[in-house]
């Protein structure tokens, strides 16, 4: 396959992982990060922006250590579950999300933003 068009299938592939993962996210949260981060909610922008760039990161590492596009698109796809279920038991864990996200905890967004990365990098980290 020309490099060209390999590179075009791999981005275009990671871009709809992206798309996929954000549907996905903003399905599970409790709160409605889109309509929030419209209304000027720091907090949610911090956790979606945290969420986003955690995948992405797990994403990039895919690309860099996969050695065709099956097992790129297999890791990725492994990737956004664990993302979305360390999301999913984060928020149990600490039971009060829903409220502070929606009363602009900016701390707390921080630090659900923060855990999502931590665990972007544990993930890319893993298919390395």
């Amino acid at each position: 396959m020309p490099a060209i068009v390999n590179y075009l299938l791999h981005l275009l592939t990671a871009a709809a992982l992206v798309l996929v993962f954000f549907v996905i996210y903003v399905r599970v949260t409790p709160y409605d990060e889109v309509l929030l981060i419209r209304q000027g909610n720091c907090a949610a922008a911090l956790s979606l922006g945290g969420a986003l760039i955690g995948f992405s990161i797990t994403i990039a590492s895919a690309l860099l250590h996969t050695l065709g596009y099956y097992e790129f698109a297999l890791w990725a796809f492994g990737a956004m579950v664990v993302q979305v279920l360390v999301f999913a038991v984060t928020t149990s864990l600490l039971r009060m999300s829903k409220d502070q996200i929606e009363a602009d905890n900016r701390a707390f967004g921080g630090l659900l933003g923060s855990i999502s990365l931590a665990i972007g990098f544990v993930n890319a980290g893993c298919i390395s």
